[in-house]
């Protein structure tokens, strides 16, 4: 269907209002959008286009490639990987940091059997049908943590394979983090050597460093891969995120490619030259300093929602430093008003940092009215 000019500054000007509308009551999933980037405006009118690996120079050269490294060595020295075998890019978002963790891992140990918790986000097992690599499911407890003792009779079981482990570091649905050590710790028991862990960080891995006591969830902790997703925590107007690796992993899958004048390191050819930009950008604005006071002020707000939804009466509960809240699924139309997701009758929402105590207020509210006529 073809629009006038008229048509379509009215039907964009009526999807600007919708957006508007729907974001401002935006509490169940866990994406930030206090963020503002209008300086960097100008960037919009060009084609950045970071293909091939950010490391190598490329023929393509509208791009943002010293912007990108920046970003990586970042978030390496935030993970605390190896000064000297430390490699990554800006991704789509974090299921593509999770396939590439995942396919590094698949060419390091073609013959390994991969472990994941009954907790870990839908992707994986799609990744793992795309990469045709053999799988078992591990229990997860009632907060979504894996059962370490399922995963280590599991794999007990299947000693004679090299082992594969993706360990969650933060939930889908409560943001439960596995703890990297104790599955390190399995492994030795076990006397495994031939392991890789890669990390799920997707929203609580952007904030983990900051808490204390810190989580063990990084490459100090003794994963080999960790993704992360740019557009939740930090904040991006597109969805994209960041995948770090060893340097020395990475270099086993390296293929030369003539018409780009660059190497094949990633999982897509042309890859978006804006995500470093803004991300680039929101780090240099931040700092560290800033990031950690964004994760306290989310971890105040999510006490803040816990304590009010428990003064209803409503079982609202957390885990440890997070900052997602659980509790009983209201009645539809709030769920539907407020974009909360829910699963097996529990629903969350999730404080990112711009969910403000008005907006946990307000949803309050509707929940105490519901349950009155009720």
């Amino acid at each position: 269907m073809e629009y006038s000019g008229k048509e379509v500054r009215q039907l964009l000007e009526q999807l600007l209002e919708t957006i508007r509308t729907n974001t401002t009551h935006f509490l169940g999933y866990p994406v930030s959008k206090d963020f503002d980037y209008s300086d960097l405006a100008p960037f919009l009118q060009y084609p950045l286009n970071n293909l091939g690996d950010p490391y190598v120079d490329s023929t393509y050269a509208v791009g943002t490639r010293d912007l990108e490294k920046e970003v990586v060595h970042f978030f390496a020295e935030m993970f605390r990987a190896p000064a000297d075998d430390y490699w990554g890019y800006v991704t789509n978002g974090g299921s593509e940091g999770n396939l590439y963790g995942l396919y590094l891992a698949r060419e390091l140990y073609p013959k390994a059997m991969v472990y994941y918790s009954e907790a870990t986000h839908y992707s994986v097992h799609k990744n793992l049908h795309l990469l045709n690599m053999p799988s078992i499911v591990i229990r997860a407890d009632e907060k979504g943590e894996i059962d370490y003792q399922d995963l280590q009779n599991t794999i007990q079981m299947n000693r004679h394979m090299p082992v594969i482990i993706l360990a969650n570091i933060g939930t889908t649905m409560t943001e439960a983090r596995d703890d990297v050590q104790r599955i390190k710790g399995i492994l030795r028991d076990l006397a495994v050597k031939q392991h890789y862990i890669h990390a799920d960080g997707a929203l609580s891995g952007s904030y983990s460093a900051f808490i204390e006591p810190r989580p063990a969830f990084d490459f100090a902790d003794g994963v080999d891969s960790i993704a992360v997703s740019g557009h939740k925590f930090i904040g991006s107007p597109m969805p994209c995120g960041v995948v770090i690796a060893r340097k020395s992993y990475r270099d086993r899958i390296a293929r030369s490619i003539a018409y780009i004048g660059s190497v094949d390191t990633t999982i897509t050819g042309s890859r978006n030259g804006h995500s470093p930009l803004f991300l680039w950008y929101a780090i240099q604005t931040l700092g560290k300093a800033g990031l950690k006071a964004r994760a306290m002020h989310c971890l105040e707000t999510a006490a803040y929602a816990e304590q009010q939804l428990r003064g209803l009466g409503i079982a609202a509960w957390r885990n440890p430093h997070a900052i997602t809240v659980i509790f009983p699924e209201p009645a539809s139309e709030i769920r539907k008003k407020w974009q909360l997701a829910s699963e097996n009758g529990m629903c969350h929402l999730i404080c990112m940092p711009n969910v403000t105590t008005d907006q946990i207020d307000a949803l309050c509210k509707e929940i105490a009215i519901a349950q009155s006529v009720v």
